[in-house]
C-alpha cells in the first residue's frame, strides 16, 4: 500500500476534533476506560496505529490525538509550541473531544509534555506509562539526528530528507526494525505537512530545557496518587536506557522499568506488549 493510501486510510479511521487555537484529528478504538496515548517527534497519532487496536481487545478505548504541527493537526504560525504550550493545548483538546478521567501513555518529547499536563490536572489521571523518554530536562541534548531541525537554515536542508529514502534509513537505523519504505514514507508526509514543517521546526526549536521546568513536572511526579511504570525499548540508539531510565525511576519512585523489543519508536515493535502491560496495570 503506498503512503498516500497509508494516510488516507489513517484518516478515515479518525475524526477531526475542534479545539480553539488549533484543530486536530482523533482516533479512538474499543470501549471501556480511555487510555489517552501522546505522541513525539517526529512523529504524530499514526505512531499508534498498531497499539490502539490492542487496547481495544483488552477492553480499553484507545485514544491518540496528533499534537498541533504535527500529522493532520492545524499548523498555526501564531501559537505556543512549546512544552507547557503543547500541554496546555491538550488540556483543551480533552475537554473538547469528553475525555475524564484516563490513563496516560507518553512517549518522547510527549514525555516532559505529558508530564505538565499531569502537573495541570492530576485528579483525572488513572495511571501512567511511559515509554523511551526523559525527565532531566535541563541537561536533555537532542540526538544527532534530531538537532539540525532546531537550526533556522540547516533544519531547512534536513527536512528534505523525509522526501527522500535517506528518511527510510533514518527510521530504520534509530526508530524500529520493522517498517516498510511506504510506512516510512507515510511518516515523513505527515511531518512535512502542509506548511513543508516549518511548525514542527518550532516545535524542536522551542524545548522547555530550563531548572524551573525540569523542577514543576518532578513536584507534580512526586506527588501523584496514581500508578506508574516504565517501558523501554532496549535498541534504542537515542534514548538509551542507561542514561535516560534511572531519573525516571527517580522521578516515579520505581525500582525496576520493563524491557522490550525495539528501538526509538517501540510501538511499532512491542505494540502487544505495551498493551499487554498498561492493561495489567489497569488491572491493579
Amino acid at each position: 500500500m503506498s503512503a498516500k493510501k497509508l494516510i488516507q486510510q489513517w484518516k478515515q479511521q479518525g475524526q477531526p476534533l475542534q479545539v480553539s487555537a488549533a484543530n486536530s484529528y482523533i482516533w479512538r478504538q474499543g470501549t471501556g476506560e480511555p487510555v489517552v496515548c501522546m505522541h513525539g517527534v517526529p512523529a504524530s497519532g499514526f505512531l499508534y496505529r498498531k497499539v490502539l487496536p490492542e487496547l481495544a481487545k483488552r477492553g480499553f478505548e484507545g485514544i491518540t490525538l496528533d499534537l498541533p504541527g504535527l500529522g493532520l493537526a492545524d499548523r498555526p504560525t501564531n501559537f505556543d509550541y512549546s512544552w507547557s504550550g503543547l500541554s496546555a493545548w491538550y488540556v483543551k483538546a480533552l475537554d473538547a473531544a469528553g475525555i475524564d478521567r484516563f490513563h496516560l501513555v507518553v512517549h518522547d518529547i510527549a514525555g516532559p509534555i505529558g508530564f505538565d499536563l499531569i502537573r495541570r490536572l492530576p485528579e483525572r489521571i488513572l495511571s501512567l506509562t511511559v515509554l523511551n523518554t526523559m525527565v532531566d530536562v535541563s541537561t536533555f541534548h537532542r540526538p544527532w539526528t534530531m538537532e539540525p531541525f532546531a537550526w533556522p537554515v540547516i533544519g531547512r536542508l534536513w527536512l528534505q530528507s523525509a522526501r527522500t529514502p535517506l528518511f527510510y534509513f533514518l527510521m530504520k537505523l534509530q526508530g524500529m526494525h520493522n517498517i516498510s519504505h511506504h510506512e516510512a514514507a507515510a511518516y515523513g508526509q505527515l511531518l512535512l505537512g502542509p506548511d513543508g514543517g516549518r511548525a514542527f521546526q518550532k516545535i524542536m526549536s522551542s524545548f522547555n530545557r530550563t531548572k524551573e521546568f525540569e523542577h514543576a513536572i518532578k513536584a507534580s511526579l512526586a506527588v501523584r496518587a496514581f500508578p506508574a511504570q516504565i517501558i523501554w525499548g532496549m535498541e534504542d540508539p537515542a534514548l538509551k536506557s542507561a542514561q535516560y531510565a534511572p531519573p525516571l525511576m527517580n522521578a516515579l519512585n520505581l525500582t525496576s522499568f520493563q524491557k522490550v523489543s525495539g528501538k526509538h519508536f517501540l510501538q511499532e515493535d512491542s505494540y502487544c506488549e505495551i498493551a499487554e502491560a498498561i492493561a495489567i496495570q489497569a488491572s491493579r
